[in-house]
């Protein structure tokens, strides 16, 4: 019996009075096939229904079709499931297991789910956009309209403690999983610490000594379809010992070719399934013994600054490598090649980042608006979606029209909902749709929904979408397509073009290609770069370059619906073609005349008119007397970037400058002085002459001295000579210049004898700083410095006394200088 079976009590009671509950099941427990069949004789459910929520569409049926196995019905009466390709369900089902997106869309054609008495998240670990949204909106329907809605969350590695306080201090049952022995060892490659890459050499290598060393079927754990594909390749070409099955398994193959590694090897050969982490929960797999793990998958990563997605191979979570350890010890005692070092083992993440916290959001944000929510704080979340992220998304969607500016959802948003497919794609049909071209788009979404179908001929056939929608229509011309991505492709194509009410023109326009790509992604229309590379600048300003020699090199304009996201320039992987004319007449009303004025210090004032795209500049005509505002800001501009000493700084405005800087270093109040701080106040201020600049040479004209005084205020201006004063007047009438150039330390250089007499030293800033004072021989030259005259007439003052009288006789040095006279004469003859 499984191990549910003894936690069944604990969670019925749960729902019955707390009308929630968290499961903490290891894999083998039976939580998904035991659990939702065991509350269909509930009292609070009655007749209701039960929606349980799975991840993935695989994992749907098989759960399905094992509850349905298990009652001894066909699957679609009690038991059925809804996909967003396959749907088996009648009139007389009470348990549907369905993936993310429709339990959204559930939400969304009735937000009370009336009918349904429980939602049961399965395998809530894996912590997915499409759950967290699918929790916080069933938590707000329930908040909302219906308290009596029962919530299970079920996961096998995630801490239950959190999802429990958001759903209301819910009970956390745990249950064991029911587990074979299962023997792990560690087989790194040779040489250096592994990384994120994937070696299909080492892997294949790997998988045939396993062979040898084991026995029973085997589950490989490989990144993703591509290496799937290299590995079986590699596998195919060795001369195993074992006669060997191998079954890919991945999200990109139909529902019949991912069955068949669910199905028993034939008598006398080994199944060797390569898997994605599809693999990793909620499936049993006859026969598997053996589980091979390159420790790597395949995560989508969403970039803000291209506002593009890019797969990332990256490592996995150690929650993750306990899970796919679990898939050898399912059926009976197995073991698990891990193959990195156990010393990498402790390295790994304790679980993989929530998707929410890197996703696209503009799917999370149509959702939201559709079910009305405008604010996702309105929301309970375990990790809200982060707000620039989310205000990214909202700006897409008001480019697509599916929001208005207060973030409602517009008719054409709601009708773009009903597809079930990424925003973009959804407005791209509905818009093309109604200028005939219906048919087109539809091909092109379903084409974007698969992995390219011509990857593997891609240095053959290039980037452009063009040849994909050949291969849709004459596969038999492309021998090394992926068929089945074109079969799938066609298919979804001939049911999204069923549900056009606009009429689908059949025409096979070419010319029309990039019209409708555009319509997706409209920020990603790229013009050509001059030079010989084919590099191309996108309407929202990044670069993108195309592979050399590639048909698309000769277009003037592009439209990008794949790249690798890099940045500052990305590579395209599928693109199509746009004309000029095409381009002005559907972003017309997008396309802006800017005057732009640039200045150098080389060629002085350069003044254009553009009609420009977002960064596309279509056009370009010089302007024979631009705005003088314009002007002042881009020689502002200029002097910022070479710096402040590219005006003319005469000896006066140098020192007015520092006067100011002294002032502001003792009361902050008057204007700083910094490079910083002038950079922006005193080009401010000389805003009216920098309009009339021409020329670099024009710049030694500006009056800077002028412009500093215009930086005070009346009362300043008055305090001005009182606080800071230019000069010293000594005892002995002579105005000396006081050097500012240290704020902390202003001073002055006089004679000493012109100082004979006076007992205190000068101050400045009223009486609160001393001035330093550097007092000169009769030749002008040092002899002392100090802030303290007093202290110098009684100290210091009689060593160079001592020494002046020697070398200077004919000049008075009296034994008592404070009761002298000052004097800048030598002493009259006898």
């Amino acid at each position: 019996m499984l191990p549910i079976y003894d936690s069944l009590d604990a969670i019925k009671a749960a729902l019955r009075s707390s009308g929630a509950a968290v499961v903490h099941a290891p894999p083998g427990a039976g939580k998904t096939t035991i659990v939702p069949p065991a509350l269909l004789d509930e009292a609070w459910l009655g007749a209701g229904r039960i929606v349980m929520l799975e991840p993935r569409r695989l994992a749907a049926r098989a759960a399905a079709q094992r509850m349905s196995f298990l009652r001894g019905e066909e699957t679609g009466r009690t038991v059925g499931y809804r996909t967003r390709l396959d749907t088996r369900v009648s009139a007389s089902t009470r348990i549907e297991v369905v993936t993310e997106g429709v339990l959204t869309r559930m939400l969304q054609h009735d937000p009370t789910l009336d009918g349904y008495g429980v939602v049961i998240f399965d395998e809530f670990h894996e912590r997915s956009v499409q759950a967290d949204t699918g929790l916080a909106l069933v938590l707000y329907t329930r908040r909302l309209v219906r308290p009596d809605l029962r919530v299970l969350v079920m996961s096998a590695t995630l801490d239950g403690t959190s999802v429990a306080g958001l759903i209301g201090d819910a009970p956390v049952i745990t249950s064991l999983g029911r587990q074979f022995d299962v023997e792990t060892r560690y087989r790194p490659p040779a040489g250096s610490p592994r990384t994120a890459d994937f070696d299909a050499a080492f892997v294949t290598g790997a998988i045939a000594s396993i062979l040898g060393e084991t026995e029973g079927d085997v589950l490989v754990f490989l990144p993703g379809a591509p290496e799937i594909h290299r590995v079986a390749n590699l596998l195919e070409s060795r001369k195993l010992e074992t006669p060997v099955e191998l079954i890919p398994l991945h999200g990109s193959l139909g529902p019949r070719d991912q069955d068949r590694a669910l199905t028993p090897a034939q008598a006398g050969r080994r199944k060797i399934v390569l898997a994605t982490s599809i693999a990793e929960t909620s499936l049993t797999i006859e026969g598997i013994r053996v589980v091979v793990d390159t420790g790597l998958s395949r995560r989508s990563r969403f970039s803000p600054r291209t506002g593009m997605s890019r797969l990332e191979t990256v490592r996995v979570s150690r929650a993750s490598a306990a899970q796919r350890r679990g898939r050898a010890g399912r059926t009976g005692p197995g073991v698990c090649y891990r193959l990195w070092s156990d010393t990498e083992n402790v390295a790994l993440l304790e679980f993989a980042p929530p998707e929410i916290l890197d996703a696209d959001l503009a799917p999370l944000a149509l959702d939201l608006a559709v079910a009305g929510v405008i604010d996702p704080s309105q929301l309970q979340w375990l990790d809200a979606p982060p707000t620039a992220a989310f205000s990214q998304a909202r700006e897409l969607l008001h480019q697509l029209h599916a929001i208005d500016k207060a973030g409602r959802a517009t008719d054409h948003g709601r009708s773009m909902a009903q597809f079930g497919m990424h925003p973009r794609l959804a407005h791209m049909i509905l818009r093309a749709a109604e200028d005939g071209l219906g048919s087109v788009a539809c091909r092109v979404a379903a084409i974007l929904g698969e992995r390219d179908p011509l990857r593997s001929l891609r240095d053959v056939v290039g980037v452009d979408l063009q040849a994909r929608l050949d291969a849709l229509e004459r596969p038999r011309e492309f021998p090394g397509a992926d068929h089945g991505a074109l079969r799938r492709a066609a298919d979804q194509a001939r049911r999204w073009e069923a549900r056009l009410t606009e009429r689908a023109d059949s025409r096979r326009d070419p010319a029309a290609l990039g019209r409708v790509l555009a319509l997706a992604f409209p920020e990603r229309v790229g013009m050509r770069r001059g030079g010989p590379i084919a590099r191309y600048v996108l309407r929202n300003g990044t670069g993108l370059s195309l592979p050399e020699g590639d048909s698309l090199t000769r277009e003037a304009f592009i439209v990008v619906a794949e790249s690798d996201g890099r940045v500052p320039e990305s590579r395209a992987w599928l693109a199509a073609s746009m004309q000029l004319d095409d381009l002005e007449t559907d972003f017309g009303d997008d396309i802006t005349e800017e005057d732009v004025v640039e200045w150098s210090e080389v060629e002085g004032i350069r003044a254009t008119r553009e009609r420009r795209l977002g960064a596309i500049v279509l056009a370009r005509a010089p302007i024979r007397n631009p705005d003088p505002e314009l002007v002042a800001k881009a020689v502002a501009a200029g002097i910022r970037r070479l710096g402040l000493d590219v005006l003319r700084w005469t000896d006066g405005a140098r020192r007015l400058r520092e006067r100011l800087a002294f002032l502001h270093a003792h009361d902050p109040s008057w204007p700083d002085m910094s490079d910083e701080a002038l950079a922006e106040k005193l080009l401010d201020r000389l805003a009216n002459t920098l309009g009339r600049i021409r020329s670099a040479s024009e710049l030694q004209s500006v009056d800077v001295t002028t412009a500093l005084l215009d930086l005070l205020d009346w009362e300043q201006r008055r305090q001005l000579d009182v606080l800071a004063p230019t000069h010293f007047e000594a005892p002995t009438g002579s105005r000396l210049p006081i050097d500012y150039s240290d704020p902390r330390a202003p001073l002055v250089a006089v004679r000493l004898q012109e100082m004979f007499g006076v007992s205190r030293t000068p101050t400045v800033f009223g009486t609160r700083v001393a001035l330093t004072l550097q007092l000169l021989s009769p030749a002008q030259r040092p002899v002392q410095v100090t802030r303290d005259l007093a202290g110098f007439w009684r100290s210091s003052y009689y060593d160079v006394r001592k020494d002046m009288r020697a070398r200077y006789p004919k000049h008075p040095w009296p034994e008592d200088p404070v009761n002298a006279e000052p004097t800048r004469r030598a002493r009259k003859r006898d």
